[in-house]
């Protein structure tokens, strides 16, 4: 039993299994022509407050955020609907208690409590969110289950380790070894991260990947000159699509995956339980992605591109020959470690969960932050999947080394996610009573 489990004292705790189906709708905040809109709704919510400079804590990974608001939605929706076993928590909710009101309340309390600052905002959204429940006991009802839901969900994650303080970062000098990267040198971010709880893997070093091939391996050489020749600020090999693409995919990762998840989501039609199902499994599999690769990236600490190629003549490859003035196409470089890559992991998983929903043959457009004005379409997730992993190349972040890994230690977290959580339910005793 996971580390979290162990606490969950709180509550009923899910007897992990399977995931999620579809969603719908039309405008957020329009009258919905599917109940399961209001997850997209807080789903946006959510992705408009990550987005907005500041309001993400530094020291706060934001899949962690839309994991545990996605968790209280869907606790709070099975608790009335009971087709599931819970994720974590459960409560026997009053007859008659609108799931809606429930989502509502569930999603408002998390995020007033993650995100204070942004409570004024949080509130409106709330109001008009809650005005398309029609007013009496039914709504009542609902609102005391999503709330309980919230408190019990955010007492469960409190000590999940997400908010100790890390100890400064000491850089090795050997050939290998991950250090702040030119130009600007920033210091390390999330070096603890991987100690994290996860939300379902049993611990972030279950799927760790072996070790990165030696510095004088073959194998290294290879995927240091392709980085080097590919990803270069200038003198790249790069066709105008791949630099496109290098810029494309700049932006958090997390984010273009929660968005794919809307964008898909709003062209099939469900029920408030199967799209609460839909969002909890790709982004429970997403934060635990994010504590295994952090886990991995700090165990191995191999240095960035830029410092190898720099450095390449010490390396002991006869192979790779050193650059001091090299750059990527990205200026700056990701501050942690190079293997394996964050773009290949999280990338991995959500295209595994969402194709174990709709089938991986889905078409569908996504736009870029970093490209305004331009829109990149696919056929699939695993296309997207691959493309953003690969963009890391050539935007000189990772080398194909770190995106095989990545892609490996994604898809080991989502088939453990699958297996493991939002399975039917086959009972649902122990549940405890809204009023106490």
């Amino acid at each position: 039993m996971s580390g979290l489990n162990k606490h969950a004292a709180v509550g009923v705790v899910a007897a992990l299994g399977a995931a999620a189906i579809l969603a719908g709708g039309a405008g957020a905040h329009a009258n919905r022509p599917d109940p399961g809109r209001t997850v997209v709704d807080w789903n946006r919510v959510l992705l408009s407050i990550v987005n907005t400079p500041g309001a993400q804590p530094a020291n706060i990974h934001p899949t962690r955020s839309f994991a545990v608001l996605h968790a209280a939605i869907y606790d709070a929706v099975n608790s009335i609907d009971r087709t599931h076993e819970p994720y974590l928590v459960s409560v026997r909710a009053p007859r008659g208690a609108s799931q809606t009101a429930a989502a509502d309340a569930a999603a408002h309390a998390v995020l007033v409590a993650l995100y204070p600052a942004e409570q004024s905002t949080i509130d409106a959204d709330y109001a008009a969110e809650l005005a398309q429940v029609a007013d009496g006991p039914a709504k009542e009802k609902g609102l005391m289950v999503g709330n309980r839901i919230a408190a019990d969900t955010l007492a469960v994650r409190a000590d999940d380790g997400s908010s100790l303080a890390p100890p400064p970062f000491v850089a090795g000098p050997a050939p290998g070894s991950y250090r702040p990267t030119p130009p600007n040198l920033a210091a390390p971010v999330f070096t603890t991260w991987g100690g994290v709880t996860p939300f379902v893997l049993e611990d972030g070093s279950q799927f760790r990947p072996p070790a990165p091939p030696a510095l004088t391996s073959d194998a290294y050489a290879a995927a240091l000159a392709e980085v080097e020749s590919l990803g270069s600020a200038t003198g790249s090999a790069r066709t105008a699509e791949q630099t496109q693409i290098g810029t494309f995919w700049s932006p958090p990762i997390q984010n273009f995956w929660n968005q794919i998840a809307d964008t898909v989501a709003l062209a099939h039609h469900s029920d408030l339980s199967t799209t609460a199902r839909l969002f909890a499994a790709p982004d429970l599999s997403l934060a635990d992605s994010t504590i295994a690769f952090y886990d991995a990236k700090y165990a191995y600490r191999l240095w960035r591109p830029v410092t190898a190629i720099r450095e390449a003549d010490g390396d002991g490859n006869a192979k790779t020959v050193g650059d001091p003035t090299w750059l990527p196409l990205a200026g700056n470089t990701a501050p942690d470690p190079s293997y394996p890559g964050a773009h290949s992991t999280i990338s991995a998983a959500a295209a595994a969960v969402l194709a174990s929903v709709y089938g991986d043959g889905q078409s569908f457009a996504l736009t870029s932050p970093a490209l305004p004005g331009v829109s990149r379409s696919f056929t699939s997730f695993g296309a997207a999947a691959q493309e953003a992993g690969l963009s890391r190349i050539y935007a000189g972040q990772h080398t194909r080394i770190d995106h095989v890994a990545g892609v490996t230690l994604g898809r080991d977290v989502a088939r453990f996610v699958l297996r493991n959580v939002l399975v039917p339910a086959h009972h649902t005793k122990g549940a405890k009573s809204v009023s106490g």
